[in-house]
């Protein structure tokens, strides 16, 4: 709605170890939704809401990693995360995000501890918490156009893709540990989402995570300390990839610079590139990696 287009957005950083993965809650309700590697071979999540008032719990909630800043910055986000490491914290300064972190003052008025989980994998934030939050720290709660980066645009209605490349599952071995893959299904005309061989679900809801756009963004990454931590080249850089809706894809190449909040998938024409209304999932997939994405499933 245009009421909720005025809305400033969360960001959220979402566990997903498979212990985590497997009481993941309020992710379905996520609009973009982004995977990265973190460390040891484990990914994690940022889940971007534009409106949080239906969110009745949504996490684990999980500490942050510098690549999510900056994807978070792309939207003029509220940055959500329990944690960071210094390479986050350092980012968080360069780009002036406005954050809501479980370890400052505020936290107690974001997150809560669920005890049924383990921790550290047990905390979780609503959206109402998330606003008290936004309101105590006195964050602007309206979007600023010219902070949002042009991603893409958008078709008027659901269009399929000029494409002779079928693509109904797409294989992204993120790590041995952690592979996730999409199945599409016609019926929905959505991308269903599996992890670590079962179904990637909602559990406040039992639905199934399922996505009308797919975006697969090779980006070139390196292990930068004894942690094991990553980083992403993003800022300045430019990288190829693939967009999947309707069950065909497309190559598309992309352009990012942090400083000016500017980030752009085109297609390949080199025209921004259109996507069809809908959830979207964006997979920062290793450029090392790439040979391992698999388009058939066996």
């Amino acid at each position: 709605t245009e009421k909720a287009a005025e809305k400033r957005p969360y960001a959220v950083i979402i566990n997903n170890i498979e212990y985590a993965n497997a009481n993941q809650q309020g992710t379905s309700q996520i609009d973009v939704l982004y995977e990265a590697l973190a460390e040891g071979g484990i990914t994690r999540m940022l889940g971007v809401i534009q409106d949080v008032d239906k969110i009745k719990k949504l996490g684990s909630v999980r500490s942050a990693r510098h690549y999510f800043v900056s994807f978070a910055s792309e939207w003029d986000a509220i940055f959500c995360h329990f944690g960071q490491t210094k390479y986050a914290i350092s980012k968080i300064e360069e780009l002036g995000i406005n954050n809501l972190s479980g370890l400052s003052a505020v936290g107690p008025v974001v997150y809560a501890r669920d005890y049924s989980y383990k921790a550290p994998h047990n905390v979780f934030t609503t959206g109402k918490k998330m606003k008290k939050g936004a309101k105590k720290l006195g964050y602007r709660t309206k979007v600023k156009s010219d902070n949002v980066a042009e991603h893409f645009t958008f078709y008027e209605e659901d269009t399929d893709l000029d494409s002779t490349d079928d693509t109904t599952y797409i294989k992204l071995p993120f790590s041995d540990y952690s592979t996730c893959y999409l199945k599409y299904d016609e019926k929905s005309k959505t991308y269903k989402k599996y992890e670590y061989g079962k179904k990637h679900k909602d559990h406040k809801n039992n639905k199934q995570l399922a996505f009308k756009n797919v975006i697969v963004q090779l980006v070139k990454e390196k292990n930068i300390d004894k942690n094991g931590y990553q980083h992403l080249f993003l800022h300045k850089r430019k990288g190829e990839g693939y967009y999947l809706t309707n069950g065909k894809r497309v190559k598309i190449t992309w352009r990012k610079s942090e400083a000016d909040h500017k980030m752009t998938y085109y297609d390949e024409s080199g025209n921004v590139l259109t996507i069809n209304p809908g959830k979207t999932y964006i997979a920062a997939y290793p450029t090392s990696r790439k040979k391992l994405i698999s388009l058939k499933e066996k």
